[in-house]
């Protein structure tokens, strides 16, 4: 320890000596994880290419707080950890996998989001090719299941004034698993000044989404759709071997839209390279495979 004295004539060893943890008010600390997958539409007509779906796991609660309704996959962070070796931990135990995806997201520390105490959440995405994979849920937990993610736009305006402008953004979610529908209503306010700029995320409504997660949930998909654009990022969701239709799908199923053909392949192509195998699916025409081309740092 260094001998420097601070204003009140005290070294650092004489601080820490006095130094009272207990004066400050401390946050819980919880990790909270959308694990997103691409998973194949069921399809009763064999002859028709399955289309994808973009899944989202989610934990429903076997007790209080919240109890009964579904929330993302998370707990707290031990004291021995940080909050990505947390975020491993109950992906693994989630999932039962390793070595996957996994990128922080944002977080978030409204002081009333939990109502047991100020729980402070450090999201992360996690993205994970869904084939043999084996979902369990935990302790405690009651179920845990792949919901089809849907987001959509409601309404969008832009105020401009002097030195910047105000962009707000009414997003509808939907999470839709069987008979089982959770839907929220999310507003999203932007504003840009000559000072910066700040976001906003607030839920208008909610129905059956535990805590802030309908909030968590609209952030990570719109990180997403707004990473895809410029990253690899979505190979993350292919299986080892897929064809371009594919991997389109894919890109569609994020960006919430159709993309044309051609203008896809020209711009994405060079995230997969050609294999000499082919698909041999009943019913299809044969198509080419091709394989994960990861861009250079």
């Amino acid at each position: 320890m260094n001998e420097f004295k601070d204003k009140n004539g005290l070294t650092e060893e004489q601080f820490l000596a006095s130094y009272h943890p207990g004066d400050y008010p401390k946050p819980s600390v919880a990790v909270d994880m959308a694990i997103f997958s691409a998973a194949d539409k069921k399809e009763d007509n064999y002859r028709k290419l399955p289309e994808k779906e973009l899944k989202l796991l989610m934990i429903k609660r076997g007790g209080h707080p919240c109890i009964g309704t579904w929330a993302l996959p998370g707990g707290f962070v031990e004291p021995d950890e940080t909050t990505e070796q947390s975020a491993l931990r109950e992906l693994h135990e989630e999932t039962g996998v390793d070595n996957i995806y996994l990128e922080q997201l944002y977080t978030f520390s409204d002081p009333h989001r939990d109502p047991r105490t100020w729980v402070m959440s450090c999201s992360y995405i996690a993205l994970i090719n869904s084939e043999n994979l084996n979902v369990e849920a935990g302790d405690d937990a009651k179920d845990a299941q792949w919901f089809t993610v849907k987001l959509d736009t409601v309404s969008q305006h832009t105020s401009e004034y002097d030195g910047g402008f105000e962009k707000n953004t009414e997003y509808s979610l939907k999470l839709l698993s069987g008979d089982t529908v959770l839907s929220a209503v999310i507003s999203h306010s932007f504003i840009r000044s000559s000072n910066g700029s700040q976001n906003k995320y607030e839920i208008i409504k909610n129905d059956g989404i535990a805590f802030d997660h309908a909030k968590i949930i609209t952030y990570a998909v719109l990180r997403l759709r707004g990473k895809v654009q410029y990253t690899d990022i979505a190979l993350n969701l292919m299986p080892e071997y897929f064809t371009l239709t594919q991997l389109q799908q894919v890109y569609e199923i994020i960006l919430g839209k159709p993309l044309i053909k051609a203008p896809f392949r020209r711009k994405y192509c060079m995230l997969a390279e050609p294999t000499d195998k082919q698909t041999a699916d009943a019913g299809h025409r044969p198509s080419q495979l091709f394989r994960k081309k990861w861009m250079s740092d």
